[in-house]
């Protein structure tokens, strides 16, 4: 063959490749399992929203583990968000009992590309919560080469109810935790279909925050949820605690024997405790005056969660897959708000007992007001310690790595003005890392666009690759219980020490003591 038409066979080839690229269109029609799946295009992706991932969970499937979708004749229009599960809250699509549906969007053009899948879960506190929610939307981060999926699952007494005569129609024996199996029920779905959209069923990434990033973690150590993902993302998440005596933050979860009591008292203000009976009223009877426990919140059922996630990592009994997670740097404004610091003292002490002194002497409060310093324990019982913790018990017990992060970007405040020690709120890291931060927004500055981009390759880099790191950012180092380290996301990215260290230390030792004997008893004294 001659150089002339070597050269004249590259043109061609190359031709044929460029039109091949200009031509290709999104893959907005799919068959599934269940049938055809009719999305939209939209900024070079195809959208599916509205996807059925199990049956409709009304009358007798009311507070029974999800089912197997059913099929459809013809072709599915997978265009509209559906609507979000019965809740106090209002979501822009709605709320209705049959919500159990996902999203999908994929920058793929045929079925074989094998993306990596990130799977976001709301939070919520586990009583609200939407896949709608504008903040959440997926164009931008499936525009960095991943498939972005936001799952739904039920909140609220009707996603988390105990009761006996629940656990007698189980035939796992327990009741309860509802809404985990959800999220089990759509990544099992995704393991069976995503491949459809052009996905790798085997690397696919869970991620969610508050009550979505604890979702993330009961996951983490669920037997039931095993091989159906192999990285984690929680952001302002963990459930590391002891299980609880009173709903403090931190102590959440309950014993399937206490929340089945709690469920019996409850059902009791709708003037029966037969299931059937309550099958037949309205769903909307079960929406909560305000925030509204027990009922919804997991528990420890030993079947869903087997027991105390911190001693199940401490026995190797946990998935173990490369994690990241961190949390903000004053999640504690969006939960104080009680002013007065004398009820903040008696408070520590009621809950803290023989640690009250130590913890207020590592989080003073001023004589006439709560400083940021008391919030932080507030930040820390909740969010702060646990993901503390499971950085150190991944990197101790497991031999994937784990990446630990702290949130502090925000808005500087003039000196004087209201607020100015405010650092980054409870949620405010979720919009930088979906990148959709509003850029008409005054308030939205360069600096704001730039944070978001950093944080959004670090995370698809990691659901690509269970690493954030590339050549473009600054090197996340793994955590290292021998040399710990964050990375800080502030007016920029930085790696630095752990945060408030020696104040977490000391948090540390009240969570170990209440789990001994002596800080049980202590703990069924005093509540």
């Amino acid at each position: 063959m001659n150089t002339s038409t070597l050269k004249r066979l590259l043109y061609a080839a190359f031709l044929t490749a460029t039109t091949a690229c200009v031509n290709a269109e999104p893959l907005t029609q799919v068959t599934v399992a269940q049938g055809k799946l009719q999305g939209t295009a939209q900024q070079n992706l195809a959208v599916f929203k509205g996807v059925p991932f199990a049956k409709p969970p009304v009358g007798e499937l009311r507070w029974k583990a999800p089912q197997p979708a059913e099929k459809w004749q013809g072709v599915l229009k997978a265009q509209e968000y559906a609507p979000a599960p019965i809740q106090a809250g209002n979501p822009v699509s709605g709320v209705s009992e049959d919500s159990l549906y996902l999203n999908i969007w994929t920058p793929a053009q045929s079925d074989n590309e094998k993306l990596p899948v990130l799977v976001w879960i709301y939070g919520g506190g586990f009583s609200f919560g939407s896949s709608s929610d504008p903040i959440f939307d997926g164009v931008a981060l499936a525009n960095k080469g991943v498939i972005v999926v936001s799952i739904a699952y039920r909140v609220g007494q009707l996603g988390f109810l105990a009761h006996p005569e629940l656990n007698k129609e189980s035939p796992a024996g327990v009741s309860g935790n509802y809404g985990l199996l959800d999220q089990i029920a759509a990544l099992k779905w995704l393991k069976n279909n995503i491949s459809h959209f052009g996905g790798d069923a085997n690397n696919v990434t869970i991620a969610g925050e508050s009550a979505g990033g604890i979702s993330v973690s009961m996951l983490a150590a669920s037997p039931l949820a095993s091989g159906l993902f192999n990285k984690v993302i929680s952001q302002s998440g963990g459930s590391f605690g002891p299980t609880r005596i009173k709903n403090y933050p931190g102590e959440n979860m309950s014993t399937l024997e206490r929340a089945q009591a709690e469920g019996f008292d409850y059902v009791k203000q709708f003037g029966t405790t037969s299931i059937a009976q309550l099958r037949k009223m309205s769903a909307d009877t079960f929406i909560p005056k305000g925030w509204s426990l027990p009922g919804g919140w997991p528990i420890v059922d030993g079947y869903v969660i087997k027991g105390d996630q911190y001693k199940l990592y401490q026995q190797g009994k946990f998935n173990d897959v490369p994690a990241l997670v961190g949390y903000n740097s004053d999640e504690g404004v969006s939960f104080v708000w009680d002013p007065d610091v004398n009820n903040f003292v008696d408070g520590v002490k009621t809950r803290f007992g023989q640690f009250a002194p130590s913890l207020l002497e590592a989080y003073p409060v001023a004589k006439n007001s709560i400083p940021r310093s008391a919030r932080n324990l507030v930040r820390d019982a909740a969010f702060g310690w646990h993901t503390w913790s499971w950085a150190k018990l991944q990197s101790q017990y497991g031999k994937a790595p784990a990446y630990f992060y702290y949130f502090d970007h925000h808005p500087k405040r003039e000196k004087g003005a209201k607020n100015e020690d405010h650092g980054a709120g409870h949620g405010h890291e979720i919009a930088y890392m979906f990148k959709n931060l509003n850029k008409s927004d005054p308030n939205v500055t360069k600096n704001d666009l730039k944070m978001s981009q950093t944080m959004a390759t670090y995370w698809t880099n990691f659901a690509k690759n269970g690493n954030p790191n590339d050549n473009t950012l600054p090197h996340w180092p793994a955590f290292n219980n021998e040399k710990p380290s964050t990375m800080y996301f502030q007016q920029q990215a930085k790696v630095g020490p752990v945060p408030d260290k020696q104040a977490l230390e000391t948090l540390d030792e009240y969570f170990k003591w209440r789990r001994t004997p002596a800080g049980e008893k202590w703990a069924n004294k005093i509540h």
